[in-house]
């Protein structure tokens, strides 16, 4: 295994003595760096896929109570909470990036996302300790959730930096086609253990195995994140200074930023209430709210996600030929217009109704998974690029994207009102609209505070 540091003049380009000399880049280097960092945001979401897909067996597990509307609340609480610690964790993890370098921090949180994960698999029952069992389930959460504050932003922005500017889109892309085959892992695993295991075998003790799965995910990411040289644009910072990177005051990351930080949240807004709607929440709503058979159900939403992968690439690449603002755009009207037809289908509740509103909901969102890798790290400058985004990227997060579960599941309980999904998707939607409305295009051009890059031929 070999850890790179960070050079004058690293092997995957060849730096400029002036700005307006492009970077050129080594495809194949582009390829491991976008293999690393999915694989990363695959482990990632793999475990949000388990939790959320999983998430009246872990109820019942950690959470006795005759209301099981109330074991799902208690579940989904203990999901939330992780997302209470990401703004910590990107206040942490992103200056942290932008002074040492995005492959060392990305190859911690690679460590602890693991270990975290790893843990709940571990954790003994209510019924073996009591109380003890939802605190240490509580605490791997907040593991989990710490560490996820500079994933993204960092992953993110390490294929934004590695990418050639007429190919940011598509090899963005790649990155929520990690999330992607994630969930599909996580949703795969959980419907299978429900299809051959019985109730009592599944609360006793498989809840356990996709947790447990984890820690070889994590040594096998953790090795390819630490093959990876550096980004061209952060060595070319380092070149620079001619010494290490002077620290970055976290204010100048904020206040310095505070428009292109407030589009970032608009913008992140419709795209995670969204993504945690349709990936997270859908499962137990037609479980627990609508009755469905929970077998069917699993493998509708794996349905979706599987069509997601497929159209995924084409629209990253689209996102090169047209731009990030239509598409983003595009999937914030199909939301506001289109949310309660597909609300309305998913309740009609026969398989053929449900696989059609998801399925509609899922074209949608891929709008965003497409163009958001992208789009988001081109909001801000290379010298405070990774932090500015986690800060931006998690608040957003945290305060929106982690806690629809939660405060949807409230809402329906508090209205007794089904629409409420679609209500909440239409919402996000007109936010993200107005975000999209004040950004700049950035397809086809170089990061800010970059050279220009093209693939070497």
């Amino acid at each position: 295994m070999a850890a790179t540091a960070v050079s004058p003049r690293p092997k995957n380009l060849r730096t400029s003595k002036t700005q307006a000399e492009p970077t050129v880049t080594d495809p194949a280097l582009v390829k491991r760096a976008v293999k690393a960092a999915a694989l990363g945001n695959a482990m990632e979401w793999f475990d949000f896929g388990v939790y959320s897909y999983i998430a009246v067996t872990l109820g019942k597990v950690f959470f006795p109570s005759g209301n099981a509307t109330a074991q799902l609340l208690s579940t989904f609480g203990a999901f939330a909470a992780a997302f209470l610690v990401r703004p910590l964790g990107g206040m942490i993890f992103g200056p942290l990036g932008d002074r040492v370098g995005r492959q060392k921090v990305l190859a911690v949180t690679m460590i602890m996302m693991a270990a975290g994960t790893f843990a709940i698999g571990l954790i003994p029952s209510y019924a073996s300790i009591g109380v003890g069992a939802p605190l240490l389930l509580l605490a791997a959460r907040l593991v989990q959730g710490f560490s996820t504050g500079g994933e993204y932003a960092g992953a993110s922005t390490f294929i934004a930096e590695y990418a050639p500017d007429k190919k940011r889109g598509f090899l963005g892309s790649w990155l929520e086609f990690g999330t992607l085959a994630g969930y599909i892992g996580g949703a795969g695993l959980v419907t299978l253990m429900t299809a051959l295991l019985s109730t009592d075998d599944l609360l006793s003790w498989g809840w356990r195995i996709p947790f447990l799965i984890a820690g070889p995910m994590g040594i096998i990411g953790l090795y390819l994140r630490m093959r990876l040289e550096e980004t061209p644009a952060f060595a070319a910072e380092v070149e620079k200074a001619e010494t290490n990177r002077p620290k970055v005051p976290l204010r100048e990351m904020v206040t310095g930023q505070w428009k292109s930080l407030l589009l970032c949240m608009g913008l992140v807004l419709v795209f995670n209430v969204t993504d945690y709607m349709l990936l997270s929440y859908m499962p137990s709503f037609l479980t627990s709210e609508l009755k469905y058979d929970e077998t069917h159900g699993l493998l509708v939403v794996l349905g979706v996600m599987a069509l997601m992968m497929i159209v995924q690439p084409f629209a990253g690449a689209l996102t090169d030929r047209v731009g990030r603002r239509p598409v983003i755009a595009a999937g914030c009207a199909g939301f506001l217009f289109l949310s309660i037809p597909a609300i309305l289908l998913i309740r009609q509740g026969s398989l053929l109704a449900v696989a059609l509103g998801m399925g509609a909901l899922g074209l949608l969102l891929v709008c965003f998974t497409a163009a958001m890798p992208a789009a988001l790290p081109a909001l801000f400058p290379t010298r405070v690029r990774y932090g500015s985004l986690s800060i931006g990227f998690n608040v957003s997060v945290s305060l929106f994207g982690g806690t629809t579960p939660l405060v949807v599941t409230a809402l329906i309980g508090a209205t007794g009102n089904l629409m409420m999904p679609a209500y909440y998707m239409m919402a996000a939607a007109v936010i993200g609209g107005f975000a999209v409305w004040r950004m700049s295009e950035s397809a086809g051009r170089p990061l800010p505070g970059s050279p220009p890059a093209v693939e070497a031929k």
